[in-house]
């Protein structure tokens, strides 16, 4: 359990998690219908409950990612673990497959995505590990690794070069396709071609996800360890957010082999430790140890983002986002989780107030559930530094 982590262990599971936590976006304004100071503006027949809470960790879970009808989480007891919902109703059973524990390298798993056959976990020993995932039998998938990331191969052909060394330290170098510091998050292309990873140790990377090779990497990215990737769907841009306080715009200029870093969004006055993006790309959120979630809008023209406002009411740093559809997830170390809604008008609206966590709300994701005349249904998961997994419902009228 958390009580039990010494201080060093703790700094390093968040490194951003109180630092400048009570420092506030002042010169931002607040959209309008916003939850300030914890006062929800009336929103009319919102349901929402807590389905049911996963146990089986043994420390915090950092990382969740959905695949139809199961969840994949992973957390610093250096396990992913499996599990498979039983129905998509208004009840939910949820079986722990024990049987489908995989095993992996050291440290926390921090991010996990998914591929038709294929499961791509990042973890803190620097590593990115793949896992082959058989659908033969899907009510008993089987898992084998298929490769640790950066592969043999690529190292090998790499060190025949001495343009292909990067020093790390002093009196130390290594290949360019090596993360050496922990590897925080990941995201796929939307043609699910590429796989994207940033790191602590300052670097963007991209690999091939058919043969696995590393195609770029980016050094020296930010000016301090990088928290969070997303990916617009709708131009292929790149989004890095940092504890240097900066989220940065990366595009592939057409003829250019590399990626181009095509602007800077400074807004945040702390560390930047979670990003999410609209399904049309046109909207980035980002979540930052200030308190406050900054939005990001497309200009008129679309090449560029500009700050719409902030929405506020966590009381402690912002540690995840995830867009679920039409709705805005954002989890907080105040161990709350706020549900936000865009209204026809544009004004933002905080839903609802997810309370049960006992500890700090790390990672989260969602899925749509159902959707019919009158309402629609969410489900939203959450993984905390309680080390439990809770499966909420959100049921939400039609605007």
């Amino acid at each position: 359990m958390i009580l039990n982590l010494s201080l060093t262990a703790f700094s390093q599971i968040l490194p951003c998690l109180y630092r400048h936590s009570q420092a506030s976006q002042q010169f931002l304004p607040s959209l309008p219908n916003f939850t300030y100071n914890n006062t929800i503006f009336p929103t009319s027949n919102i349901q929402h409950h807590c389905l049911t809470t996963l146990k089986g960790h043994t420390s915090y879970v950092s990382s969740l990612a959905v695949a139809g009808k199961f969840l994949y989480t992973g957390s610093s007891d250096e396990e992913i673990r499996l599990w498979k919902c039983d129905g998509l109703d208004s009840e939910f059973e949820y079986e722990n497959l024990t049987n489908n524990i995989l095993a992996v390298g050291k440290g926390a798993v921090k991010s996990l995505v998914v591929l038709t056959d294929k499961l791509f976990s990042a973890h803190q020993d620097h590593k990115i590990r793949v896992w082959k995932i058989n659908n033969d039998d899907p009510d008993n998938r089987k898992y084998t690794r298929l490769a640790t990331l950066p592969t043999l191969s690529d190292r090998a052909a790499k060190l025949v070069l001495p343009k292909n060394q990067v020093q790390i330290r002093r009196h130390k170098t290594c290949t360019w396709v090596h993360h050496v510091d922990t590897v925080s998050a990941l995201a796929l292309s939307r043609d699910e071609t590429l796989l994207y990873s940033n790191s602590w140790d300052r670097t963007l990377k991209i690999w091939k996800t058919s043969d696995f090779k590393c195609l770029e990497s980016v050094t020296n990215a930010h000016d301090d360890a990088i928290n969070a990737v997303a990916l617009s769907g709708d131009d292929g841009d790149v989004y890095t957010g940092s504890t240097d306080k900066k989220i940065k715009v990366w595009r592939k200029i057409p003829g250019d082999k590399s990626l181009s870093l095509v602007a800077t969004l400074e807004q945040h006055n702390s560390g930047i430790n979670a990003l999410a993006i609209s399904l049309d790309g046109s909207t980035l959120y980002s979540g930052a140890s200030d308190r406050s979630i900054v939005v990001w809008e497309k200009n008129i023209g679309g090449n560029s983002m500009i700050v719409a406002g902030a929405l506020r009411g966590h009381t402690k740093s912002i540690l995840s986002l995830a867009v679920v559809s039409e709705l805005v997830c954002s989890g907080s170390a105040d161990k709350t989780i706020r549900i936000w809604r865009r209204g026809v008008d544009g004004n933002y609206s905080c839903l609802a107030v997810l309370e049960g966590h006992k500890g700090p709300v790390k990672c989260l994701s969602g899925a749509l559930d159902r959707r019919n005349r009158y309402d629609t249904s969410y489900i939203i998961y959450s993984g905390s530094l309680d080390c439990d997994i809770k499966v909420w419902q959100i049921v939400v009228p039609l605007l």
